[in-house]
């Protein structure tokens, strides 16, 4: 898919502001919502109610980020669910060096966001590699293997593709003792239709190969929330679990929710 960096549908405006409420998220909270593990170990199923995927490979990527401009998937300009994600989100998600958006390091002090730019949407965000718009096979499984997919405002739209039943979820990922969570904006990395991943309880591999098997990209955000050694790298591992709204707990990802559906 053109979007993802190896990954489209209506990004938009988000219900919450930085002010006030970064300031409060800082002042409660020195490490920002990442924190110890609470509960059992990865390979439980936890209060969710969703399966753990556990040891799974994480790069990460941004808003802006051209990762291959002769590649389908080598944009980040736009994503799988948003042709017009740089404007909705409000630019580079980084820094700007000689035309080229850059990713930046992020720090708990200011709850991990972009330092040279005021994001208009949620920066922590992530992709999964299950494209339920654009991917033919997902498109048309995902009625049928979308744990939610027959929830309220859901139900019954397994046709309807000016709804996405994954955009603007949110996934609960783990790295040693820090725990984070984001939203989902894309759709990838190199896969765009692995169910079999991303909606088992078998804790299956990814079936993407490249960029050394990774099951998922994050954001630069989520990147310094879990203190990932590499900033751009293919070498961090994680466990992560899909999570409904009313279990993602308060912290930096609450500041900015993302709301706005598909683009097409």
């Amino acid at each position: 898919m053109i979007g993802d960096r190896r990954a489209m549908v209506p990004v938009g405006h988000s219900t919450r502001r930085l002010g006030a409420a970064l300031g409060l998220v800082l002042l409660v909270s020195g490490l920002l919502g990442c924190t110890a593990d609470p509960e059992p170990g990865p390979a439980a199923h936890v209060s969710s109610g969703y399966p753990w995927h556990t040891d799974i490979v994480a790069t990460t990527f941004w808003v802006g980020e051209v990762f291959d401009p002769n590649a389908s998937d080598g944009s980040q300009v736009i994503s799988t669910y948003d042709s017009k994600w740089w404007d909705h989100y409000g630019g580079c998600d980084g820094v700007v060096v000689d035309g080229e958006c850059r990713t930046e390091a992020r720090s708990a002090d200011n709850g991990y966001f972009p330092r040279q730019m005021t994001p208009r949407q949620n920066p922590f965000y992530l992709d999964l590699p299950f494209d339920d718009i654009n991917n033919p096979t997902a498109f048309a499984q995902r009625g049928s293997v979308v744990p939610w997919a027959h929830e309220p405002g859901l139900s019954g739209r397994a046709g309807d593709r000016s709804v996405s039943f994954m955009k603007n979820r949110w996934v609960k990922i783990k790295r040693r003792d820090r725990i984070c969570y984001g939203q989902i904006q894309d759709a990838g990395p190199g896969v765009y239709d692995d169910a079999a991943y991303v909606f088992g309880s078998d804790d299956r591999r990814p079936e993407n190969s490249r960029y050394n098997g990774a099951g998922m990209d994050v954001s630069p955000a989520l990147n310094g929330c879990l203190a990932f050694a590499d900033l751009d790298g293919a070498n961090d591992r994680v466990d992560w679990q899909f999570v409904d709204d009313s279990d993602v707990p308060e912290g930096p990802w609450r500041i900015l929710v993302t709301t706005d559906g598909v683009t097409p």
